[in-house]
């Protein structure tokens, strides 16, 4: 196969809302504190009843639904997430049972804000490989079971929820539709963002995290958009981890894409780590602010100090 093409999209959030105002009774915090240093409103917590796996299916459900396709269709599940609680069975497995799917290959990617445009790169190699057809690529995560909801510096960040994509290799004669990935890491930085301990608890050194993000990843960006032959002033839309909105916007300034949509949706669902590419992307495609065809920058990055990014064509 020459390559492989992403052919559609979902997305899914638990109803329960928890805005800022809700937090503050909870912690010592305000409206304006959030706001000012995150850019965040509302984001939305699954219940205990609500597990990883069940916020992916609802999010890959929709993609299958919007693909015309159906769970015997898909011979790889790849799920991104950092939040699974069991080793095994693992979430892919977990997301194909629950879609009753026959024999598909399953695999977890643990590469934390990054998974999606991690597991994006995989599915694309398997396909261009041979070795799959037509592939499931899920980020979920349910950050409101790791957070310290008595830590108003990261409880206030995060919320849950799931995106998904159905990616297909690429006919013969037409020109893939996901570039090239670039992705690597800063291991001797990887304590910049943890989830450690038992229980495991999210935690990060947020100025560290700024100061890489704003500083070392805009040229590593528009790297990713020289090996897909795209300018960045030609990008119909960015797509960034949705970090954190004073991250976002300045990265997305020095990229250069000074014509595209950039996602924000941060604002109103915070960081939900694996999912947030996927589930902004998902969104912008609803909405129609991006056209089928559109170039859309995707990069990802977060925990392990983990960056990846590609340029694919709008679905």
């Amino acid at each position: 196969m020459t390559g492989s093409r992403v052919v559609a999209l979902g997305h899914y959030q638990p109803s329960k809302v928890l805005t800022n105002d809700d937090l503050a009774a909870m912690v010592d915090t305000s409206d304006e504190w959030i706001r000012s240093r995150a850019g965040i409103r509302t984001r939305h917590v699954a219940g205990p009843d609500e597990p990883v796996d069940e916020l992916a299916a609802h999010a890959a459900a929709k993609a299958l639904a919007a693909a015309g396709l159906t769970a015997a269709d898909i011979d790889l599940v790849l799920v991104a997430t950092s939040t699974a609680v069991d080793r095994s069975p693992n979430m892919a497995a977990r997301v194909a049972a629950r879609l009753g799917m026959g024999s598909p290959a399953v695999m977890d990617l643990n590469v934390v804000c990054a998974g999606f445009t991690h597991a994006l790169a995989t599915a694309d190699h398997t396909l261009r490989a041979g070795a799959a057809s037509r592939a499931l690529v899920v980020g979920a995560d349910k950050m409101a079971d790791i957070v310290d909801w008595t830590d108003r510096s990261t409880c206030v960040l995060v919320g849950d929820g799931a995106g998904a994509a159905v990616v297909e290799a690429t006919p013969e004669g037409q020109e893939p539709g996901i570039g090239p990935v670039l992705w690597g890491s800063v291991p001797e930085m990887g304590h910049a963002v943890r989830i450690e301990g038992t229980p495991a608890r999210f935690a990060q050194e947020g100025q560290a995290v700024y100061r890489w993000a704003t500083t070392q990843l805009p040229p590593i960006a528009r790297k990713v958009c020289e090996r897909a032959g795209v300018a960045p002033e030609d990008l119909a839309a960015v797509v960034l981890h949705q970090a954190n909105l004073r991250i976002i916007e300045p990265l997305a300034q020095k990229i250069g894409a000074v014509n595209a949509v950039v996602a924000r949706d941060v604002v109103d669902s915070g960081n939900t780590s694996a999912a947030s590419i996927p589930m902004a992307l998902s969104k912008l495609v609803e909405r129609g602010d991006i056209r089928s065809g559109d170039p859309v920058l995707l990069f990802g990055f977060g925990g392990n100090l983990s960056y990846a990014g590609q340029v694919i064509r709008c679905p």
